[in-house]
């Protein structure tokens, strides 16, 4: 029983009309499936993936309307990556940046590799990894867009980071409960505090890791637009989902029990310093209710939500994409 890496990221967003526009024209992922938020169905949730919504490919967005700034800090998921082909990407982007005016740094080493950091329009700290040929997680399948070549298009989930102020607790959930391992460290981008722990899951790369930052002299982190709301990892089937269930009632983790997403299954629980964390089935996907070719045109409500499509249609507020 091994996790397989990141299965997809959620974020807080406040504006859903400007996210769609940078995360579809700015990056060029593709909108895979716009759906509501099934624990609050007055909101849109937009999914953002390769061509194929492939596991391991996914950001996700909550819809919220005024809902206030994040505040960074320490009990957090402070930064997101995205992995492209090459280094030779990175300059790609650098200038697409450039030109649409996105705020970015410079290309820099991260665990060994070449990686660029930007934000969103929202301040969510996202990275640019490049593969550069490195085994691991498998890349996903790259959504076709004429401004945008296909040997530099974004091609899945890199690492996540979690801040925290006492790493030894979240470190202990990794190894014990969910079988991560040390696989290496690098300094810390931030200056003089200790070094950044990597840790990996299954066969291990960028899709399959997650980096521990220590930051004691940070205060805690307030969630809010921007903000990462939690990581999920991938469970390959059904029967380990199931033992996953039984692992976490064996060392005594509150959770959420089962949740069907009907997209994939889903178990929720909070690391020590309160990170929320998601274990999710690779199956059965996205092209469960509408076509590969159509995915994310309409909403897509699952069958249990469908009885309630009217309700759901008229309390939600006008959403126009384009």
């Amino acid at each position: 029983m091994e996790l397989l890496g990141l299965h997809h990221i959620s974020i807080l967003t406040g504006k859903a009309e400007r996210n769609y526009e940078f995360y579809t024209k700015t990056l060029g992922m593709r909108l895979v499936k716009k759906t509501v938020n099934q624990d609050n169905t007055e909101s849109y949730h937009l999914f953002y993936a390769d061509a194929e919504g492939t596991p391991g490919t996914d950001v996700t967005f909550f819809d919220i309307p005024g809902l206030g700034q994040s505040y960074r800090g320490t009990s957090d998921i402070s930064f997101v990556s995205l992995r492209v082909k090459n280094s030779d990407s990175l300059l790609f982007w650098k200038e697409r940046f450039q030109q649409y005016g996105v705020e970015h740094d410079e290309i820099q080493k991260r665990a060994n590799r070449d990686t660029l950091a930007f934000r969103d329009l929202e301040g969510t700290r996202l990275i640019l990894v490049a593969d550069n040929g490195e085994k691991g997680v498998r890349a996903g399948v790259p959504w076709q867009r004429e401004d945008i070549p296909l040997e530099h298009a974004i091609i899945g989930l890199g690492p996540v980071t979690l801040t925290v102020g006492i790493s030894e607790p979240t470190i202990g959930v990794l190894t014990e409960v969910m079988g991560f391992r040390l696989v290496g460290s690098y300094p810390s981008p931030e200056g003089n505090y200790p070094d950044i722990l990597v840790y990996a899951t299954g066969g291990g790369g960028s899709g399959a890791e997650v980096h521990i930052e220590t930051r004691p002299d940070l205060p805690k982190a307030r969630l809010g637009r921007g903000g990462v709301h939690h990581v999920a990892f991938r469970v390959p089937n059904e029967e380990e989902y199931d033992q996953w269930a039984m692992r976490l009632k064996e060392y005594r983790l509150p959770n959420s029990g089962k949740v069907e997403r009907y997209y994939f299954k889903a178990l929720y629980f909070r690391e020590p310093n309160g990170i929320l964390f998601e274990l999710s089935t690779d199956t059965p996907g996205f092209a469960t209710d509408e076509p590969m070719e159509t995915m994310g045109e309409k909403l897509a409500l699952p069958p249990f939500l469908e009885p309630k499509r009217k309700e759901i249609e008229e309390k939600l507020r006008p959403l126009i994409l384009k």
